[in-house]
């Protein structure tokens, strides 16, 4: 149903005009005029930055399932119409507030936003901004935030992986599950078992990194790693997908494993059977990243931190599946819908 809705959505925007407060000065933003409708293409003022904000000029800016989700009125936090879409991006710094000392203008940076960076200017926090370091290019930089910052804290802060353990990951071709796989595989010397819906995203997940590859798609998940590990199991689950894919994950984990709950990709949400938790001594745990720029803002920001060290060192190397104009913002969101991307979908603004 949510193929059929987004298949129907024209990548030709309409062109409207919303005056916010500031000057006279117009910017080209994708916004959210009703819940469950296409995207549309509005020129909107700036507003003035508060003195501890900046204004960015936004190069990309990625395209994650929870803005879809947002749009539909199905993601955990209700935002009220009409909004701009887009948690994360990369650009450059244009004006800094008065009381700004972590960037100036002319740097450049990425940065998250509540829904706001589907447009060619963002006006965030400045604590919410991280220098680019030389040597990592601005497109390279926007797959980062969300997906590397979703894995590292998954498999570093909450699942605890250990050099040698095995990893499996749902989802395995999708941006968040390459970002696992990379992470898992070059940073944390793990072993990754990637599962994913077609034998093209398998073998994508293996090019990337994985030692072995499971099409949950033609038959038990659960048994294809059993043939893979043998009874023992996995030592981690990093699932993004929910329903009966997380049940065969939580099934196939070794004693004392962990699996971690990234989201419900596929529409379901599974009850966790607890006897399960007993019998192995196993760990269910979530992840919700954004969160913790709330709950934990060191734990969050470290995440980024890391990220970005991480891709200057040449240790990662984040997966680019497909790049859309803003004024197609509505052909990326079908794109995604339809499960054809592989990696981070990205807008670009320039």
């Amino acid at each position: 149903m949510a193929a059929a809705f987004w298949a129907r959505c024209v990548s030709r925007m309409g062109l409207c005009r919303s005056v916010w407060s500031g000057g006279s000065r117009h910017y080209r933003a994708a916004r959210c005029a009703a819940l469950k409708q296409p995207l549309v293409m509005e020129e909107v003022v700036p507003r003035p930055v508060l003195p501890h904000e900046v204004r960015v000029d936004v190069h990309f800016c990625g395209v994650n399932f929870a803005d879809i989700l947002v749009c539909r009125g199905q993601y955990q936090e209700r935002l009220h119409v009409p909004f701009t879409p887009g948690m994360e991006f990369s650009g450059t710094v244009l004006e800094t507030g008065a009381d700004v000392s972590t960037v100036k203008e002319g740097d450049r940076v990425i940065g998250v936003s509540a829904f706001s960076s589907m447009a060619e200017e963002c006006v965030t926090d400045q604590k919410l901004l991280w220098k680019i370091p030389e040597g990592v290019p601005l497109q390279e930089a926007a797959v980062l935030p969300v997906s590397y910052g979703t894995a590292i804290m998954a498999l570093e802060h909450r699942a605890r992986t250990q050099p040698g353990e095995t990893v499996l990951v749902t989802a395995a071709a999708g941006a968040t599950g390459l970002a696992v796989i990379d992470v898992a595989t070059n940073i944390l010397q793990a072993k990754v078992i990637a599962a994913a819906g077609s034998d093209e995203k398998c073998k994508l997940a293996v090019q990337r990194g994985a030692q072995s590859s499971v099409n949950y798609s033609q038959g038990s998940l659960r048994e294809a790693v059993r043939k893979l590990v043998g009874s023992g199991g996995v030592d981690v689950a990093i699932d993004t997908v929910g329903g009966d894919v997380f049940l065969e994950a939580l099934h196939s984990l070794a004693w004392e494993g962990r699996i971690v709950v990234v989201g419900f990709a596929g529409g379901t949400i599974a009850s966790v059977p607890a006897n399960l938790l007993l019998l192995k001594n196993i760990s269910a745990m979530g992840v919700y990243w954004g969160r913790y720029q709330d709950r934990n803002f060191p734990v969050f920001s470290q995440s980024l931190s890391s990220a970005l060290q991480y891709c200057q060192e040449g240790r990662i190397q984040p997966h680019l599946g497909a790049v859309f104009k803003l004024e197609e913002v509505n052909d990326a969101f079908r794109h995604v819908v339809q499960r054809k991307s592989t990696g981070k979908v990205l807008l670009s603004l320039k």
